[in-house]
């Protein structure tokens, strides 16, 4: 009997200290929640009707507004007739790559069904956004921000604004998603989109209100697919004062360059006379610049927008280069906790490893093809967390792209890198094309230490700045230039790294790193969700009954 006892005594704990793990997962944090309906709807930002992906029946769809450490419920019903994935672009999802929602971590929720996302702005603050990750989805909507304010307790370097007002801008093209993607499947890349948007509206299709003399924080995120774009207002300059959860010092511009992808937060004071004055967004580095408007309407204003738009760069590489660089990190502002950004002393680590990346743009059996390190990314039939976590054999090989180049012809394959937790490594972003890259790293946050053009040496070290540059998730690399970053690889998981030019990742230009820890806890990762859609060969397998 004294034995019979023993064991439910210890089955008993065992499940209470399975309880206490799971409520130690979120803690005491607020919750947030959220009910998404995914839809088709038509949209006309650039004058023609469109079939857009509404959320809620909204384009954008809802924003996101929380704070440090929230736990956010998002429960995404699909009413599509085709799967549909949402991820979170710089939400860092700690110990959580199974929230990531792109296909290496998550199955797809099916037409008619639901996912509900259980995500924690864990030890974040900043200016994100949210976006669907399937197929060529992204270019028919379905995004919106994500804003992760700082706790009350903790300063904030700067006085608050007036009004906190988001920018979502990029291109848009008047072909569906679905024939976006037929081109690309065909074996050629797309055409120039057809135009730019702010807020969902074309031109001067959306207006900011303001009242003269005070001053207002613009959150600017690049959502578009193919093009960067420069910001800028009519009139007033911007002061610069976070990039994607890093506070910067408080630099003072009249435009900003902001690559695909990227995130930015400015302060406005309205000081000019009262009228109306054009903001205005037009493409980088294109053949022909696209342009379009919003409006900054002085609430004491009778005097509409008229005249010629305020100019801005087009195709100078150099101006945007030496921009990038004057962005540097406040090393005496709190992050999410109150200890200075600068206390993390970055410069001082010396890497374990060098990763360089070279982006390259083969054919393949006749079509145009996306590569890295001359391997062209294929999604599986099974997502790789699921097959690295049931132990799901024939879907990926670890180690099956180099750390260097491979200058042989490019080949089809699904890529997965292999790391060891808490190791810090040098990533090297390469770039021998004609063409700016924007490369994103979901789960991390990292220094970008670097940019040049030419070749990387070990040489190029001696130009670094390793004192304060921004901590940021993308990117950009300049045409035929090379991009530095330090990484610190203390978030285990299966984490995509990719193009944000959407089309070169639909064709290849993308991989997974898979940071492991053989620790198997849950203090470094946390376990598959109950919930967990399965697909491909991890159907018939369980998550776990708690």
């Amino acid at each position: 009997m004294r034995e019979k006892s023993n064991v439910q005594y210890s089955a008993i704990l065992a499940i209470i200290l399975v309880l206490v793990a799971l409520q130690s997962v979120y803690g005491d944090n607020p919750y947030r929640y959220y009910t998404w309906k995914i839809t088709y709807g038509n949209i006309y930002p650039l004058g023609v009707k469109q079939q857009g992906i509404l959320i809620n029946g909204q384009f954008p769809g809802p924003q996101i507004d929380c704070v440090t450490n929230d736990n956010l419920i998002i429960s995404v019903y699909n009413y599509l007739n085709e799967p549909f994935l949402i991820s979170w672009n710089g939400i860092q999802q700690r110990r959580n790559s199974w929230q990531d929602g792109v296909y290496g971590t998550t199955c797809p929720i099916p037409p008619g069904k639901n996912f509900t996302y259980t995500l924690q702005a864990k030890d974040q603050i900043g200016s994100y956004f949210y976006f669907p990750s399937l197929a060529m989805h992204k270019a028919a909507g379905g995004y919106g921000a994500i804003r992760v304010y700082s706790r009350p307790r903790i300063p904030v370097p700067f006085a608050p604004p007036a009004r906190d007002f988001t920018v979502l801008a990029g291109d848009l093209y008047k072909r569906s998603h679905r024939q976006l993607k037929y081109i690309l499947d065909s074996g050629h890349d797309l055409p120039l989109p057809d135009g730019l948007i702010i807020n969902g509206r074309g031109w001067n299709g959306y207006t900011f209100t303001v009242d003269q003399g005070k001053t207002y924080r613009f959150r600017i995120s690049n959502v578009g697919i193919a093009t960067s774009i420069n910001f800028r207002i009519e009139g007033h300059t911007m002061k610069l004062v976070e990039v994607e959860g890093s506070h910067t010092l408080q630099t003072t511009y009249t435009s900003l360059d902001i690559h695909l992808g990227q995130s930015y937060s400015v302060l406005v004071t309205a000081n000019q006379p009262p009228k109306d004055y054009y903001v205005v967004v037009s493409s980088r580095f294109t053949k022909r610049v696209l342009t379009t408007t919003a409006v900054l309407h002085y609430s004491n204003s009778w005097t509409k927008v008229s005249g010629p738009l305020p100019g801005g760069p087009t195709t100078q590489i150099n101006w945007s280069i030496y921009q990038a660089r004057s962005i540097r990190w406040n090393l005496t502002a709190s992050g999410p906790r109150p200890n200075p950004q600068g206390s993390y002393h970055y410069g001082l680590i010396k890497p374990s490893r060098t990763i360089m990346l070279a982006n390259s743009a083969p054919y393949i059996n006749g079509k145009q093809r996306y590569a890295v390190n001359s391997v062209s990314f294929v999604d599986p039939d099974t997502p790789l967390k699921l097959a690295d976590y049931f132990n799901i054999g024939g879907v990926f090989n670890l180690g099956s792209i180099s750390d260097q180049p491979y200058n042989g012809n490019a080949y089809i394959g699904t890529p997965v890198m292999a790391a060891n937790f808490r190791s810090y490594v040098e990533i090297i972003f390469q770039n021998w094309e004609n063409t700016v890259q924007s490369w994103h790293i979901d789960g991390y946050s990292f220094f970008v230490v670097g940019m040049d053009g030419g070749q990387w040496t070990p040489s190029s070290r001696s130009r670094y700045n390793l004192r304060d540059t921004v901590a940021r998730c993308t990117t950009q690399v300049y045409p035929k230039s090379w991009t530095a970053i330090y990484m610190a690889l203390d978030n285990v998981g299966m984490w995509n790294i990719r193009s944000e030019n959407w089309s070169r990742r639909y064709l290849g230009q993308q991989f997974y790193l898979r940071v492991y820890s053989p620790a198997n806890s849950w203090r470094d990762e946390l376990p598959i969700p109950k919930n967990a859609l399965l697909c491909g060969k991890a159907r018939g397998h369980h998550t776990r009954p708690l």
